[in-house]
């Protein structure tokens, strides 16, 4: 593994770009590629199980997936919703649980069901983790802007300093796409600010606008699905079969992590 913390790869030069796993096979394809520090996706996870985003239907996978990216040379940090549990205590000791397998950091929202909670709710989770777990990076994720709910720069800013009161480390903006608010919400909280990848902004350009980490999350799985499919109907419609990372070089990476064989 880099030498550099988790907590570090938020300082580097230019953004962290944080590839989201839905599975063990994604997450040693990015680990493969130079990836650093490796995410879950809530969304990629449950609609694997053939479930929606939320709902704490993936606790248990993601529990399973990050103890299985921990045995990478890579950062782990886990997408655990809204922590699972509406008690502070029960998502401290869960989050307690991943700490111990390895995990470097978590992402905790403040919405359920689709809409904003009370933010006093989430900041009670964050005081809770930060007591049992001081080591792990949390960043809180702040959805007005995602769920279209109080969707102003200075709404989310309140929200994202309650936060950090409470002991966040970083603050995710899931839906910032506008280069004002991008930079008014990056110099008002005092802490890495984290956005999903937008096609209509670089990584470098988010770099400028004082973004700290970039994620991609459920794209990666929704862009595979994609994939998928043109594969098979290329064949059906007479075309050549795409190329593709050949099925022995994917084995090998199997066999070699199932052998505790890392590098």
């Amino acid at each position: 593994m880099d030498v550099k913390s988790f907590r570090e790869l938020h300082e580097s030069d230019g953004p962290l770009v944080l590839p989201n796993a839905w599975d063990l096979g994604s997450g040693i394809a990015f680990a493969s590629a130079g990836f650093l520090a490796i995410g879950t996706t809530s969304f990629g996870i449950s609609a694997s199980a053939g479930l929606p985003d939320g709902g704490r239907s993936s606790k248990q996978p993601t529990a399973m997936l990050a103890a299985q990216l921990c045995g990478l040379p890579v950062h782990v940090t886990a997408d655990i919703e809204e922590g699972y549990s509406d008690d502070p205590a029960e998502v401290s000791a869960f989050v307690a649980e991943l700490v111990a397998m390895g995990v470097a950091g978590v992402n905790l929202e403040d919405s359920k069901d689709g809409h904003l909670a009370d933010p006093a709710v989430l900041a009670a989770k964050i005081a809770a983790v930060r007591r049992e777990s001081p080591g792990v990076f949390v960043n809180a994720r702040v959805d007005n802007l995602w769920f279209g709910e109080d969707a102003t720069a200075d709404a989310v800013l309140l929200r994202a300093r309650i936060y950090a009161d409470a002991g966040a480390d970083g603050i995710f903006v899931p839906g910032l796409t506008e280069a004002a608010d991008i930079r008014t919400i990056a110099s008002g909280i005092g802490l890495p600010l984290n956005v999903l990848a937008h096609p209509s902004l670089t990584v470098a350009q988010l770099g400028e606008f004082g973004v700290r980490r970039v994620s991609s999350g459920s794209l990666p799985y929704r862009a595979a699905v994609d994939a998928a499919v043109y594969s098979v109907v290329a064949l059906r419609d007479g075309k050549p079969a795409v190329t593709a990372t050949p099925y022995w070089e994917m084995q090998s990476r199997l066999v070699a992590f199932s052998r505790g064989i890392v590098g």
